[in-house]
């Protein structure tokens, strides 16, 4: 075999392998995407009553066994039943524990924890369970110094009349559970695993009175909470792990902040930023389930890129943690009312918002603003409010990138689609004129992305063919008049 035939199989085989490995990458990755899906899916049946359950679905209802990455468990130790009955009605102490149990399950459906079992003087709830969340160390940790206030005020006033009250020793821990849930119509949920097993010990190795968490619950909640080192306790197979009492919100989150009891606005956005991921999830998944395949650029890619450039531009703009939260939201939701229909999407979008965002707790007033800066994206833009302009500005962040030739490319292919445009020059020629009337309103995104701007203009003009020379001078005339307008305009 010649030296020509050798090199040229060489690369033949170095090409087929490089596609046969980007397919296995692909497939792997929709392997991922799927099994992703199907456990979300088998966990959100398992919560439902089998009566809800359309005929016809096979799920593993039957079995109900279930996995969470990360769920946070709490368990509290009811201490003194002995010691409290003596001298009292037996039945009295038992409806006293009721009445405690009572109002720790509603401080749990408060924070949206789900009641695992009650046997005796123990009680067991959980975080994350079985609707996965980010914020459930947060909640947990916020539910449980609600429930030892409760406790400890009840305490007081058995004092006060010289009786005996229950001792609390409190245990958390965070990490992966495994599940079983049970019943028909109301479904009930088994944990087990080293994640449980760890909460019942830091439950009994707690002071009396105070609420004791593990080292993985404390990097999770530390940021927030006034959090003191207790100990270490050896863990099969994990050895030592460090134990943290958790006494109150830190001031700067607390709305009384001697108590440190309740949080306030500053701890709600911080709280709202982390459940961002949550809802973002949820209207990704939405976005590639229900969009039409036509949307080449308006897809959930394109969500995803503006959703971080809203943060980029609004932090280079020095705007408030609770605008970035604003401003993510819109990007968000600013191309999802494409699921209803392309012409006004921004619209549906906002009513997207209306619908979706009181369950994520946010206020009417941050829904109007959020409403508002999408439909501030409509085209031509005419941004109002920094966040106006910087939603605006995120949104065709990608005239300024070096990727603005492909990305441009699936904007084309998508309005072919739809024949909004038909001719390749044509939309060549748009773009030219386009970019050239095209400002960016923040200067950050103008120190970004203005410069390169400059540079696709160049490079499209090279791809225009032109029939005539009359023709092409004609075109640079009306450009340069787009250009002395736009200059006008920015002084």
């Amino acid at each position: 075999m010649s030296d020509k035939k050798l090199i040229y199989q060489v690369n033949k085989l170095m090409k087929e392998n490089k596609e046969l490995t980007e397919q296995i990458s692909k497939l792997t990755k929709n392997k991922d995407k799927l099994t992703k899906k199907i456990e979300k899916m088998e966990n959100f049946l398992a919560a439902l009553p089998p009566d809800l359950i359309p005929k016809g679905v096979k799920t593993k209802i039957g079995q109900k066994k279930l996995r969470f990455k990360m769920a946070t468990i709490m368990f509290i130790d009811m201490i003194g039943f002995k010691k409290i009955s003596e001298g009292q009605n037996t039945q009295d102490v038992i409806d006293e524990l009721d009445q405690m149990i009572f109002e720790f399950n509603k401080i749990a459906k408060k924070y949206k924890l789900q009641k695992i079992k009650t046997i005796g003087d123990t009680y067991m709830c959980a975080g994350g369970v079985p609707v996965k969340n980010s914020t459930n160390p947060l909640d947990v940790v916020l539910a449980t110094l609600e429930m030892s206030d409760y406790a400890n005020t009840l305490a007081k006033e058995y004092a006060s009349k010289g009786r005996e009250f229950w001792d609390l020793r409190i245990g958390i821990n965070t990490g992966v559970v495994k599940a079983q849930a049970s019943g028909k119509k109301r479904i009930s949920y088994d944990l087990k695993g080293e994640t449980v097993n760890t909460a019942t010990r830091m439950a009994s190795s707690a002071d009396t009175g105070r609420i004791n968490i593990s080292a993985n619950t404390y990097v999770l909640v530390a940021e927030y909470f006034v959090c003191k080192m207790h100990g270490r306790l050896p863990v099969k197979y994990e050895g030592l792990i460090e134990m943290y009492h958790v006494k109150k919100l830190k001031p700067a989150y607390s709305v009384n902040r001697k108590i440190g009891l309740f949080p306030n606005d500053v701890f709600q956005v911080k709280y709202a930023l982390r459940q961002f991921s949550d809802l973002q999830e949820t209207i990704l998944d939405k976005l590639e389930k229900e969009l039409p395949e036509y949307l080449y650029y308006h897809n959930y890619k394109h969500t995803i890129d503006v959703v971080n450039q809203a943060e980029l531009i609004g932090y280079g703009e020095g705007v408030s943690d609770e605008a970035i939260l604003l401003l993510k939201t819109a990007a968000l939701f600013h191309d999802a009312g494409h699921v209803v229909q392309y012409k006004n999407h921004e619209y549906y979008g906002t009513e997207m918002v209306r619908d979706m965002l009181p369950k994520y707790n946010y206020t009417q007033k941050q829904i109007d603003i959020i409403c508002e800066t999408i439909m501030a994206t409509q085209l031509p833009p005419q941004p109002k409010t920094l966040l106006q302009r910087i939603i605006c500005d995120s949104d065709l962040d990608y005239l300024g990138r070096a990727d603005f030739i492909p990305v441009s490319n699936t904007l084309f292919d998508e309005f072919l689609y739809l024949n909004i445009i038909t001719d390749l020059n044509f939309w060549n020629k748009m773009q030219v004129k386009f970019l050239t009337g095209h400002s960016y309103f923040t200067s950050t995104a103008n120190n970004l992305r203005d410069v390169n701007k400059e540079k696709q203009i160049e490079r499209i003009k090279e791809l225009i063919v032109w029939n005539t020379y009359e023709e092409r001078e004609e075109f640079y005339v009306e450009v340069k008049a787009i250009a002395e307008k736009n200059k006008k305009a920015k002084l």
